[in-house]
């Protein structure tokens, strides 16, 4: 199945997606925030460039868009397998997964723990500010 937009409409869709500010994550943010925490922005130096970097505790939080990562979450309905452009999708997704997990293992290597927090739980309200306060105190 080829795609089912036109070259430009496609362009122009792509063009309006951004990897920071996002709605999750600046919901992510202000939980955070409001919780008294103070935090660093995508981390630069760090693999991955983390959302939320804690560096006095050597934590981070990844805000992830179920879609772009592709969350394997069975109840997860954000996460859909693209049915259009197969072959040019897949591979791309599967990219980001792979590139993923590697930024997990270097920052645990280099002695980073890591949160993930998932675009459907932010939507959703799944404990996020719990699971968050978990993260940081334990």
């Amino acid at each position: 199945m080829t795609d089912t937009v036109t070259p430009t409409r496609r362009s122009e869709i792509m063009s309006n997606i951004r990897s920071k500010g996002m709605k999750p994550e600046m919901a992510v943010r202000r939980i955070t925030h409001a919780m008294g925490y103070r935090y660093r922005l995508h981390g630069k130096d760090l693999p991955g460039k983390p959302d939320l970097v804690f560096p006095g505790r050597r934590k981070v939080i990844f805000v992830n868009g179920c879609f772009w990562h592709q969350h394997s979450d069975p109840a997860c309905r954000i996460a859909r397998r693209p049915q259009s452009n197969r072959h040019y999708w897949l591979p791309k997704l599967e990219r980001t997964v792979a590139r993923d997990a590697e930024h997990r293992v270097e920052l645990a290597k280099r002695g980073w723990k890591v949160l993930v927090i998932w675009e459907c739980d932010v939507v959703a309200g799944n404990g996020v500010a719990d699971r968050i306060r978990d993260f940081l105190e334990c």
